[in-house]
């Protein structure tokens, strides 16, 4: 009987856990497209949302409640089950993996005798490899929503994203190798402790001499993401609006908030990969302070801070750079960063060999 209701707390703790993290995420999301926005209007000598609440606090509820009330309309020659099912794929795909992100420190809660780690869903050790599996699922639900809407535009649109993603993948589960054979480990809790022995010296940026690895990764989770200077399958000027061209109200906000969940998860994960995670750049030079509260939550500010410099980023590089050429983007994939991630991960081994 001890066993169920050990299990059965575990269950309530774990339920709880992925509630919070969940309601974090969308609300992480909406916040993002209205930075995103009031950035973009700053760039280019405007505003931005300004009217609905303070500063334009609200205008993500106003923009999901418009779209919430819009008409869901159905093309008449779609392949009804998949074109249903796609959006769904696409945003599940990008929540779920935030699951295996630990965001603070490591922090355990006993409750009736049972231990839970606060600020992590699932502590996986093959983490790394659940996020790049779950990743690169997404696109089965851009390639259904060009295909099932049965329209040229958006057929287009997602046969440039399924190629891109799928080429942009190699460069990036790559780039990813240095780090990993850094840390000896694919959880994402053991590559961040690996980081903080030394702060900012220890990050496998600095320290660590991955900053060509991080920057095909970054490069890549740009092309990932559909992101400018790579949103080719969502070319206005070509494409109307890509791959889903067809789609209104709920069903094109869920492909909406896929992109930018997806621009969360890869800022994340970069942060966690080469720049410590929650631990902080200045390691243990500066004593520590405050109680167990202040221990708890300052992990926390330094992961947000460090995923939030990598969404304005993204939102800064949106703002200032064109639209590559499709060969372009092709062959900026093959045959640049494909060679220079291989070539990391050489140099890198012989470094390890050397030193042990």
């Amino acid at each position: 009987m001890s066993h169920l209701t050990d299990f059965q707390t575990f269950l309530l703790l774990s339920i709880l856990k992925v509630v919070v993290v969940l309601v974090i995420t969308l609300m992480a999301v909406a916040y993002t497209v209205l930075l995103e926005r009031k950035v973009l209007g700053r760039i280019q000598n405007r505003w931005g949302p300004s009217r609905v609440g303070p500063f334009g606090l609200l205008q993500p509820l106003a923009d999901g409640i418009k779209l919430f009330l819009k008409e869901d309309l159905m093309p008449i020659a779609s392949e009804r089950p998949l074109f249903l099912i796609a959006p769904i794929i696409a945003l599940s795909c990008a929540l779920i993996s935030i699951a295996v992100v630990p965001f603070g420190g490591m922090q355990r809660v006993t409750v009736n005798g049972v231990g839970v780690e606060m600020f992590n869903v699932a502590d996986l050790n093959i983490g790394l490899l659940v996020i790049l599996g779950i990743t690169s699922i997404g696109v089965y639900g851009i390639a259904l929503s060009g295909w099932s809407s049965n329209n040229k535009f958006a057929l287009l649109g997602s046969l440039r994203a399924t190629s891109q993603m799928i080429s942009y993948e190699l460069a990036l589960g790559l780039s990813l190798v240095g780090v990993v054979l850094r840390a000896q480990s694919l959880s994402l809790r053991d590559i961040v402790n690996s980081q903080s022995a030394h702060g900012l010296l220890s990050w496998n940026f600095f320290g660590g001499f991955q900053f060509v690895a991080f920057f095909i990764y970054i490069m890549a989770a740009y092309a990932e993401t559909n992101r400018a200077p790579f949103d080719l399958p969502e070319a206005e000027s070509e494409l109307v609006a890509g791959y889903h061209t067809e789609y209104s109200s709920m069903k094109f906000a869920m492909f909406f908030m896929a992109e930018y969940a997806n621009m969360i998860t890869v800022s994340c994960v970069a942060t966690l990969l080469f720049f410590g995670g929650a631990s902080s750049p200045f390691g243990h030079l500066i004593p520590d302070f405050g109680g167990p509260v202040v221990h708890a939550i300052l992990p926390i500010l330094w992961f947000v801070v460090k995923v939030l410099g990598f969404l304005l980023l993204f939102i800064w590089v949106r703002g200032t750079l064109p639209r590559f050429r499709y060969d372009q983007l092709m062959s900026f994939g093959w045959k640049f960063l494909l060679p220079m991630a291989m070539a990391n991960i050489i140099i890198t081994s012989l470094i390890i060999a050397l030193r042990a």
